[in-house]
């Protein structure tokens, strides 16, 4: 079994004549934790899943294992390939109502903890690109029939497919911008900032945190432009994905002074429904004892508190860890 639980138990000691009751000193876990690829966010909160665990359950140890991304990691949960794994939203509800990629319903998944709900979709345009052609909005791609080089994340991770949501909701689809003699090249975050240094792109719409180090790292490369969507797109697209709106300060970025309407996806740590119990509700304890240890590892993250891990709506939670909200007044 991948969950190897251990109970270190005081030896039964007879005291005067009584015989005292097993009682346990601490537990140890040994879990492995499905992410994406290694060295990005998902890897920095497997690192704050394994410290919240090891400090409630000291010798404990949560390893990460890198996977292709959150629909992946519903076949891997579902499989029993790994204890917890990091799921976007968008990826429980299309697997729980049995949307492409899957052939059917899956619902095996349940909640422990939501990790985050502010990765919003940025569409960051080469600045002298977004000049020349006039493009302000999303929109304008379509009513230009721009022949734009964009990046969208590799496939088999939803926000590609909400990505390419986007671009269809507002007249520019993969295959239409095709058509105006662009492209649409899908690939991982790292590559996708390599390949815009390298001009070989002229755009990226990916989920990103704001003010993520790989966009700073690209704005002193190349000047960049952000884009956003009308009110019109971001809610035809978040509510055919039930996600949310959401809107980028002005001056987030130096390079950005407006308000920036797009729409964010939100990710969320689950087990399987029929993950033990008491394993749940020691890892359910041990990060809200220990938010600190997963908001801590990025500067992202510091809105992360119990509170908002108790806000999960894409999977109902495991029945061990609702108690353990419940028993905290935080649901």
């Amino acid at each position: 079994m991948i969950n190897r639980f251990k109970s270190v138990f005081v030896a039964a000691s007879v005291l005067a004549g009584a015989v005292l009751p097993l009682q346990s000193a601490h537990a140890e876990y040994n879990l492995t934790l499905c992410g994406a690829s290694p060295g990005g966010l998902w890897s920095l909160l497997g690192a704050g899943v394994d410290a919240a665990v090891k400090a409630s359950y000291p010798g404990s140890t949560v390893t990460y294992q890198t996977s292709g991304g959150g629909f992946a990691n519903v076949v891997q949960i579902d499989q029993k390939k790994c204890d917890l794994a990091i799921i976007h939203d968008a990826e429980v509800k299309a697997a729980r109502s049995g949307q492409p990629p899957f052939s059917g319903p899956v619902d095996s998944m349940r909640s422990v903890a939501v990790m985050y709900t502010w990765a919003p979709m940025q569409l960051l345009i080469s600045k002298s690109y977004a000049e020349e052609h006039g493009i302000n909005t999303m929109e304008d791609i379509a009513a230009k029939k721009v022949p734009i080089n964009i990046l969208l994340n590799k496939k088999g991770n939803v926000v590609s497919d909400i990505g390419a949501s986007m671009l269809t909701a507002v007249g520019a689809s993969p295959e239409q911008i095709e058509e105006w003699g662009g492209s649409v090249t899908y690939a991982a975050s790292k590559e996708q900032g390599e390949l815009m240094r390298d001009r070989r792109a002229d755009a990226i719409l990916n989920s990103l945190f704001v003010n993520h180090s790989s966009i700073r790292e690209l704005a002193n490369a190349i000047d960049l432009k952000l884009v956003p969507v009308t009110k019109a797109t971001a809610d035809k697209v978040a509510g055919e994905w039930n996600i949310n709106n959401f809107t980028i300060k002005g001056g987030t970025y130096p390079w950005a002074p407006d308000d920036t309407l797009t729409i964010t996806v939100s990710a969320q740590l689950f087990v399987r429904e029929d993950a033990d119990p008491t394993m749940v509700k020691d890892v359910t304890t041990a990060l809200i004892d220990n938010a600190d240890k997963v908001s801590g590892v990025h500067k992202a993250m510091k809105a992360l508190d119990a509170k908002l891990m108790a806000t999960a709506s894409a999977a109902p939670y495991h029945t061990a860890a609702e108690e353990v909200y419940k028993a905290k007044g935080l649901r």
